[in-house]
């Protein structure tokens, strides 16, 4: 198999940065789930999560740069103590608010500030929903993840999310259940929203499809079950160089729960650092245009088919 960087000289391209405009926040690897898909082998027994100490250093640094997006993500942020104070002071300073939840924790009772925090700020919610087959999702997420994401599903639709007209954007994401590529995005968002109206009720905004990446909890998966060349193969084999240009790396920047900066999260999990070498963002004033992109196979993930932009 060819490697990624000679695939992108193949086809005369370079991955470097644009104009930096979202900063993807990974707020720990501690997550009450260990889904099988997982590319940074989050779980509950991992005990990594920003501090507020980070959290502060996060805040300057977006007050250094223009960024116009905050994408919260982890493991799963509703377990980090101090994700209100982050919220509070990311709300204040960036257009919009992503937040990345897993749907079995978010409506909980305990959890009840915390939602009406996302609630008021009009924070986007972009939530995992692999599959509509309760069998298929449990089987990827674990058994009776499928009902409680349901539950919680209908419940932020009573607040408004994924609504028209509220401002309340509830985003689905779909990864594969196996080592195949994911089926095309505009039809399974079709058949999403077809199912889950007429079946439950459920409204949301878009959902995206994605190939899962040979990183953490997966990749292991591939080794022990003789998928991983198979599955790179099919990776490789599926290269679009057009998508290249629109690559989400090209306009964001990724800071890990100790505050180390990376191009994406899938850099994080394999642990590639941004511009090649060790930088904690508070060592760093502005993130500037045309820096090479730190690439390795994995990022085969990101360019088959329709691509991860």
């Amino acid at each position: 198999m060819r490697s990624f960087q000679d695939t992108l000289h193949h086809h005369g391209l370079h991955l470097v940065r644009e104009v930096t405009s979202t900063l993807q926040i990974n707020t720990g690897f501690r997550c009450n789930l260990a889904c099988k898909h997982c590319h940074l082998d989050a779980g509950p027994a991992r005990q990594e999560v920003m501090t507020r100490a980070t959290m502060e250093e996060v805040l300057s640094f977006v007050r250094r740069n223009s960024f116009k997006l905050a994408d919260i993500t982890g493991g799963a942020p509703e377990l980090v103590p101090d994700i209100a104070y982050l919220l509070d002071g990311l709300s204040l300073q960036v257009e919009r608010v992503l937040f990345r939840s897993n749907l079995t924790l978010l409506t909980r009772g305990e959890y009840a500030a915390l939602l009406e925090q996302l609630v008021a700020g009009k924070v986007a919610i972009a939530a995992s929903f692999p599959s509509t087959n309760k069998k298929q999702a449990d089987a990827q997420r674990g058994s009776g993840v499928w009902e409680s994401s349901v539950k919680a599903l209908k419940e932020l639709n009573r607040l408004g999310y994924g609504k028209a007209g509220t401002g309340l954007e509830l985003f689905l994401v779909a990864n594969p259940a196996g080592a195949f590529l994911p089926v095309e995005q505009s039809r399974a968002e079709q058949r999403y929203k077809s199912e889950l109206a007429a079946k439950w009720g459920i409204a949301f905004t878009n959902l995206y499809t994605f190939a899962n990446m040979p990183l953490g909890r997966f990749r292991a998966w591939l080794e022990r079950s003789g998928n991983l060349q198979p599955y790179m193969a099919k990776l490789a084999a599926g290269f679009n160089p057009a998508t290249v240009a629109g690559l989400m790396c090209r306009s964001l920047i990724s800071v890990s729960w100790d505050g180390f900066l990376y191009d994406c999260d899938f850099n994080l999990a394999a642990g590639l650092y941004h511009s090649g070498r060790r930088l904690h963002l508070s060592e760093v004033d502005t993130i500037g245009k045309g820096i090479p992109i730190i690439s390795a196979d994995h990022c085969y993930g990101c360019t088959a088919g329709a691509g991860f932009t």
